[in-house]
């Protein structure tokens, strides 16, 4: 019995030792780094689809807010006139924000960062995140 309860201490332990260390943030490519212009979709579609999930709808408007204030890039409501694109999905168990290139054909995200509640209206960590490691490439 007191064999369980030092394992169960140590798991504990351990747990609480990964969720305190500091979260790594990806980092993005150099070659983005003169992009100006940003287009801000769900993956299920913009924020105009009728059909978007009202979470995804949500988080769109979080990002473009947070970008907005946040002034680096200019929000752009066509992907066509987009040098980068970030795409959001807003679910209870986590929220995903990802970074493509607009001018590629190609679907493999350049950059993404996961996290539950990190794309809520007012304080968005994911886009925090974003932030941060764009203001890396860019210095």
């Amino acid at each position: 019995m007191k064999r369980m309860f030092t394992v169960v201490a140590l798991v504990l332990a351990l747990s609480a030792l990964m969720f305190a260390a500091p979260k790594a943030i990806p980092d993005i490519p150099r070659t983005l780094s003169n992009a100006r212009f940003v287009y801000v979709a769900a993956y299920d579609g913009d924020q105009f689809d009728p059909n978007l999930l009202p979470d995804d709808r949500h988080a769109i408007a979080a990002v473009q807010d947070s970008l907005q204030k946040w002034g680096k890039l200019t929000l752009v409501y066509r992907p066509d006139d987009a040098d980068v694109i970030l795409l959001v999905q807003s679910r209870p168990s986590e929220d995903v924000l990802a970074l493509y290139d607009a001018h590629s054909s190609s679907s493999v995200y350049l950059w993404r960062v996961t996290g539950r509640s990190g794309l809520q209206q007012g304080e968005a960590p994911l886009v925090t995140d974003f932030q941060r490691a764009w203001e890396r490439i860019a210095n």
